[in-house]
Parts: C-alpha cells; structure tokens; sequence
C-alpha cells in the first residue's frame, strides 16, 4: 500500500522492472531485462496504464494451473498517442523453505519461526526428518528504502522488503494441524536494485526479533507507512474470556514460551510497526491503541496520521485511529462506524450509506500495554452467554455470537482498546460486516476502497447475527464478496458533537465491484471466474489510476489477482494463483529510485477444498512438485519485457 502520490524522481514514470519473462518450470537463457517505460527520442511522455486480460487457466494446460501462471499485458500510452506493449511475468526471491544467505552470516531458511528467545521451533512430527517449521503463508508485503543504507553484497542500490508470513497449515505429517499454533515470524529482505535495470535480487535475510512486544499473533496483510515503515497486522485477536481453554492459543503459547498458559491474549490482536534500519536489520514496535480488533491491513492516510482499518471478522466494523501527531502512531482517539440508511452492495447504486464516527476513547500505546499487563478480562466486563435476564446487562453481538455484557465501573478505557469488538457493539457502532479484509487510498480522489471478502451471515437480513438497526442489512447474501469505496471528507464530527481532527474521514460507504455467485462450473467454480470473487488484499496505483485486488477464494478453483482502472472500469485478471492458493503480499509501488513494482505473494497452494474435486487427481501432485510438498509459497514481484526504451 502506497501513500499519496510521490513525485518520481525521473521526468516520467518508469514501470516494473524485471526479468525476461520464462516460464517459472523451465530453464533457459535471459532475454533483455525491462528497463525503464519512458519516452522515445522524439520526447513523447507518459500518458496512461492499461492492462489486458489474460485467460483463466483450465485443464487443457493442468502445469498452469498448479503454479503462478501470467498472461496479460500492460499496455502503456504516450502523449503522441502511441502505445507499447510489455508482457508480464512473475519472479519469486524465494520459496519458503529455501535457504538464503542471513544478514548477520551463514545462512538461514525463509520464512522460518523462532521462539520468545530466537532459537529456532522444530517440527518433531516424522521421525528421522526433524527440521524448522517454516510458513507456507506469506502475506503482507513493503518494498522501500532507507538512507544511507549499507548491506554487504549489494552492488547496485539497496532496497529493502519486509515480509510478513502469516502461519503455517500443516505440519509435515500432513496430519497436525498448525493454523495459529506458531509465532508469526517477520523478515527483511535486503534487495539489489539493479540502476539500470531496475531489476531487484535478493541479497540478504533478517528475522525480526519479536520478543520485545510479546511475538506475533497471525500476521496477515500489511500496508507501507507514509514514513516508510511497515505497517504489519494481528488479525483474529484471542478471546482473552476463554483463551485459557483454547487449545490454539494454548499450543501457541507452548511454542513461544515453552508455557501453554504463558502468553497474554491482550498482548495480540494490536498493530506492529517494523522500523528497517540501514543495515539490513529491523526493530519493531506494537501500538495498543489503535484497537484489538482483527487487524487486516492499515492504511494511513496522506496527512500521515488518520488510519483506516480492516477489520477481518464476523461482526466486524469500519474503525478509524486518528493519532495526535504525525508520523507517530503511538497516541491517538479510536472511533468506530454507525452505517445510516440507504446500505447496499448493488454496485449500481447511485448513492452510498451515510458514515457517521463513534468516539471509543483516546490513549496512549503505554497506557494501554501497561493495561493489558496487569488485567484480567473479569477485571473489565462481565460477558454471558446465555440472557441473565438482569437489565443492568447489554445484549451486543460481536465475533460472530450474541452475548450479554456489563462493564465494571471505571473500565471504559480499559473496554475500548481491549476488548474493542465488544465494546463498540455496546456503544452502538454498526457490528454487521463479514470478513473486511484490505484497505487502501486513492489520493487524488479522496477516496477509501476497502475489501468485503463475504456478504453473508451478519450482513444478510433475518439472520440470527443479524442485528436489527445497525444499517448493515442487505436481502441475500452474495458469498463471492465485495469492494466498497468510501468517500473522504474533512470537517466532520463524532456522534456526541466533538470535532474530529482529521480531512480524512470516510462519510459514506458504496459497492464499487461486487462478486457473483453461480452454480458450479464444469471446473467447479462457484463464483464467476470472469470478475472478482472473495476480494482480499486491495492496493491502489496513484500513477497508474489503478486499484489492484488479490482473492482469497473458496469459489475461484485459481484464485486470480486483477487490475481495475478508477478511470476507465476496465477489469484485467494479471495473475492466476496455484490451484487452492490464495493471492497475498500485494503491494503497489509508485516509484522507488525511478522504478514501479507490484509485489505479490501466495499461500498454501493446494490445500484443496471441496469446488477443488475435479481437479485434485490432475493437479496434486503437480503442486506438490512444484512446492515442497506443498509446503512451500512463494514471495516474488510481478515483472515485464521486452527491454524498455526511456521516456522524457
């Protein structure tokens, strides 16, 4: 996720440098390397981006559909109304698992996982073959810079890539389940950026050391600040109310401390942000006052301090966190959403719901943390799950349940940031969204665009999760999901009448792009492959005018990354994801050292659900050659050809 538009550094904008582009199962010798889009000598500039479509990949060609497979085009105008074309392709640094050489000597294996004192976790679960566990799980994504970096082995300039991986699905036996059983590990990839190239190889890995702010909990999508730090994310915070018996949080405690009953479920479900530093390492911090919510993907706003969350859950909400300074988003007021009427996801809608702002409180990360330290979650509010039938308790529904609560005396504060999805259904914010997943910011626009992976359950009048007067309510559900924009606006006020301190605030809520549900195709799809189905990642292009949407799908047999023109409403599909891998990582880069990336990852390529029965047989063990037994994924960039010429 990018900020507000940046100037390039060069006259004109220079597009995804890259590799030759070659199929990712084969050999073969290296074609000219993309260089820069620019102008020819004649002096024409840059004018406009399209991209064409490829085909979904099908059974008459099984290897596509069991790896990245690229067949689209980028389509580049001038101001003497020519157009070049480039074809896309794809280029991993790694896939997990791989051993690469670590920042600080040796060697160490991607996406690998430590414990709360960075010895390595070690998969036990077939005798004779014990080795690290690694994530078949990359996620949330930042390619940026730091001055006056230095890194031994770079030769051209230093770029850098901080990668999130967001768990682990299996054990090696195939049979243990590890979903949200391992601490979720961070890593910063030193890149060499080829000058004149602008093709970017991995050089160097790091770990991040997590036990200053408690490891991390499912790091899932992740957004670049406009300060240019990573903005990472703790999605599915832990009941702190039953986490004592749940066997996940257990075994994830097991695994970071060596205590099942060790780790603090207040200690997650908060926002880490990850510093680089100039040699290849990182430090990493947690804000605790943005909200223990199910933090998908941050995006900050162009004046550097509002925040527009995603909020991956059932009952979820719009949360905003507008913080007190700028670039410093350890102090700040938390507000949350009430829908207005006219909600709907008809993408021809021509008006959209009003947004109005909840004020939960204001504090600071310490407080906060120092909060979490010290209570219990009896020490905050009284929850029932069945009616007492005591009018001094609030019936909400939130995280997927109806429950009664009380709130002790005094504990406000104490509700607001930490238990946060109860406490915004106690104070009246609209808890109906299912599964909001990325956000992002068209600058120019003012405009939010912000991903609903499902409409469904909570959202869907006479539902049990349903609740009655809180806007979010539409006739059916539509399972393949949803892109909503948001319109920014200054000057607005919370509920009670205080002004709110920011320009960017989102008033309404309107379907952009909606999903749609079909019966299943002859390959099993049921979600039409030819438009977006369970959008997930979203990253918006200022240059290109571009909103990019990656899908995590259990609709598309492949789930598909895909380009949408703000200007144009053209849809393109870029990308086909490995069959039963999901589309992660993605990051749209404007410009870095004159150059533009797209940065995008996979997940868990097949992990087979049941739309996958026609073409398990066929493509099993096809990914399973492709990805370690399936227990690799892959984190790469989208790249172009042929050698482009220069503009301006």
């Amino acid at each position: 996720m990018t900020s507000a538009s940046t100037p390039s550094r060069r006259q004109a904008l220079q597009f995804l440098a890259g590799i030759p582009l070659l199929p990712l199962t084969t050999g073969g010798a290296a074609a000219a390397l993309l260089t820069a889009c620019g102008g020819g000598d004649d002096g024409a500039s840059y004018v406009s981006t399209a991209f064409t479509s490829m085909a979904a990949p099908s059974l008459a060609n099984p290897a596509a559909m069991a790896t990245n497979t690229v067949g689209s085009t980028m389509q580049v105008t001038l101001s003497d109304n020519s157009v070049q074309s480039y074809a896309l392709a794809y280029q991993p640094f790694f896939i997990t698992g791989d051993t690469v050489a670590n920042v600080k000597g040796g060697t160490i294996v991607a996406g690998s996982y430590y414990d709360i004192n960075n010895q390595p976790i070690i998969d036990t679960t077939v005798a004779g073959k014990e080795r690290q566990f690694f994530s078949d799980a990359p996620d949330g994504t930042s390619l940026l810079t730091v001055p006056n970096a230095k890194v031994d082995g770079v030769k051209g300039n230093h770029v850098f890539a901080v990668v999130q991986f967001e768990y682990t699905t299996w054990a090696q036996d195939g049979k243990t389940d590890m979903y949200g059983k391992l601490p979720s590990p961070i890593a910063v990839l030193t890149l060499d950026q080829d000058p004149n190239t602008g093709k970017l190889s991995l050089v160097k890995y790091h770990n991040v050391d997590t036990s200053k702010v408690h490891g991390l909990w499912i790091t899932c999508g992740a957004s670049l600040s406009p300060w240019g730090t990573h903005l990472s994310s703790e999605e599915y915070e832990p009941d702190a109310f039953t986490a004592s018996t749940n066997a996940q949080f257990q075994a994830y405690a097991k695994n970071l401390y060596g205590d099942a009953s060790r780790a603090n479920p207040y200690h997650y479900g908060h926002m880490p942000e990850v510093t680089v530093n100039a040699d290849g390492t990182a430090s990493i911090k947690k804000h605790f006052c943005m909200g223990r919510i199910s933090h998908e993907l941050v995006q900050v706003m162009p004046d550097q301090r509002t925040a527009l969350m995603g909020d991956d859950a059932t009952n979820s909400a719009y949360f905003v966190f507008v913080a007190d300074r700028e670039k410093d988003l350890s102090s700040g007021t938390l507000y949350a959403a009430k829908v207005g009427a006219g909600f709907t996801v008809d993408a021809k809608a021509t008006a959209g719901a009003p947004l109005t702002w909840i004020k939960l409180g204001s504090a600071n990360s310490a407080e906060i943390e120092a909060l979490a330290n010290t209570l219990k979650p009896t020490d905050i509010m009284a929850v029932a799950t069945a009616n007492p039938n005591d009018a001094s308790y609030t019936r909400i529904v939130a995280n997927g349940k109806e429950e009664w609560i009380k709130i002790k005396p005094g504990m406000e504060k104490a509700a607001a940031f930490l238990e946060t999805h109860r406490y915004a259904a106690f104070v009246g914010a609209s808890m109906g969204f299912t599964k909001m997943e990325g956000t992002t910011v068209n600058a120019k626009d003012k405009i939010a665009y912000s991903a609903l992976q499902n409409v469904q359950t909570s959202m869907v009048a006479g539902n049990a999760l349903n609740v009655a007067g809180n806007g979010v309510s539409v006739p059916k559900a539509i399972n393949a999901g949803a892109v909503m924009a948001l319109n920014l606006r200054g000057g607005q006020k919370d509920t009670a009448g205080a002004a709110i301190n920011s320009d960017w605030m989102p008033v309404d809520t309107k379907a952009l792009l909606v999903g749609e549900d079909i019966t299943a195709d002859a390959l099993g799809n049921t979600a039409n492959p030819d438009t977006i189905g369970n959008p997930d990642n979203l990253k918006f292009s200022e240059k290109m005018r571009t909103l990019f949407i990656g899908e995590d799908s259990g609709q598309h047999v492949n789930n598909f990354l895909w380009a949408y023109n703000v200007d144009t409403k053209k849809l393109s599909r870029l990308m086909s994801i490995p069959a039963g891998g999901e589309s992660t990582g993605l990051h749209a880069v404007d410009e870095i050292n004159g150059w533009t990336y797209i940065m995008s990852n996979f997940q868990h390529a097949g992990d087979w659900g049941s739309i996958h029965n026609v073409v398990k047989p066929t493509l099993d063990p096809l990914i399973i050659a492709n990805y370690k037994n399936k227990a690799g994924a892959a984190v790469g960039y989208l790249t172009a050809t042929p050698k482009q010429p220069r503009l301006g």
